[in-house]
């Protein structure tokens, strides 16, 4: 029976993953017709009304001083400057391209939470970095401006710079997981999103063209309710069935599911040298998660 649980939770994960990786999909088709501020204002009003049915179980959490730190840090991290370089970057680059960057993450949390934290920084985890660096560079060298990735060398740099903010989330999101619950955590982010992006939605519906086109507010209701609620939803039910560990490999699905989900209802292609990039990033990310075997001395 713990079998079919396990089986059931990995499901769940890969679901969850290829939910997160259509979340590329869904805002650079968004963005075809409504401004990039107004898109993310929009997604937080949708997570935030569907929120409002927990309301009630936040209430019993007690908050100090620290708490309140820990949680406006959080916030400014993810959703502030996460999707001010996210939705910036996909005006530049492709989908797909962005969804390569996103395999970065891990590494760039191991590396934070060795400097901040002061856990361990492996060698292992040193050269895999530099090799998956090596071909995000080398993914944007090749990448040539398109209609729709105009400008992807710069693209992919706000991506890069949204998955630092993504790694700074994480590493206050451990301190906050002691306490708090995933489901206010998520809350609180939507939350604060609202507000910090209302003056931002405010002006650009004010100074930029725009159409509300039912395709349009399809793909921010989608953002806002199933890659939110049923991403966060689905990961959550598979840490409850296996170790945290195993549930973070499945992160590395999404740069693989967001170029066939690119591909499929964007269109969008790479060439034979940037999918050689791509390879060499995944490489970069395996090696960091390689686990060696101690051989056992003889006496």
């Amino acid at each position: 029976m713990k079998k079919d649980f396990s089986m059931v939770a990995y499901a769940a994960l890969i679901f969850a993953m290829f939910i997160w990786a259509s979340s590329f999909i869904a805002l650079k088709s968004a963005m075809v017709d409504i401004g990039p501020f107004t898109v993310i204002f929009l997604r937080m009003f949708f997570a935030s009304v569907c929120f409002i049915y927990f309301i009630k179980s936040f209430f019993s959490y007690t908050f100090t001083k620290k708490d309140i730190y820990y949680i406006l840090a959080l916030g400014f991290f993810e959703p502030c400057l996460y999707f001010i370089f996210e939705a910036q970057a996909l005006l530049y680059t492709s989908a797909s391209q962005a969804g390569m960057i996103t395999s970065l993450m891990p590494l760039i949390t191991a590396l934070l939470a060795g400097a901040i934290l002061k856990e361990i920084i492996t060698q292992k985890l040193i050269f895999g970095s530099l090799v998956a660096m090596i071909g995000v560079i080398w993914l944007s060298v090749n990448a040539t401006s398109t209609e729709t990735a105009p400008n992807p060398m710069l693209g992919n740099f706000l991506e890069f710079c949204a998955m630092v903010c993504g790694a700074g989330y994480t590493i206050v999101g451990k301190h906050l997981m002691n306490k708090f619950s995933a489901l206010f955590i998520t809350a609180i982010q939507s939350f604060m999103g609202l507000i910090f992006f209302f003056p931002l939605f405010i002006y650009e519906i004010n100074t930029t063209e725009m159409t509300f086109s039912l395709e349009a507010l399809a793909w921010i209701a989608y953002l806002g309710v199933i890659v939110t609620l049923g991403g966060y939803g689905l990961y959550n039910y598979a840490l409850s069935k296996i170790d945290a560990s195993k549930a973070a490999a499945f992160i590395n699905l999404i740069p693989l599911f967001t170029l066939l989900l690119a591909f499929l209802i964007l269109g969008e292609n790479l060439s034979s040298t940037q999918l050689v990039a791509c390879a060499i990033i995944l490489l970069g990310v395996f090696i960091t998660q390689m686990k060696y075997k101690k051989r056992k001395s003889r006496t």
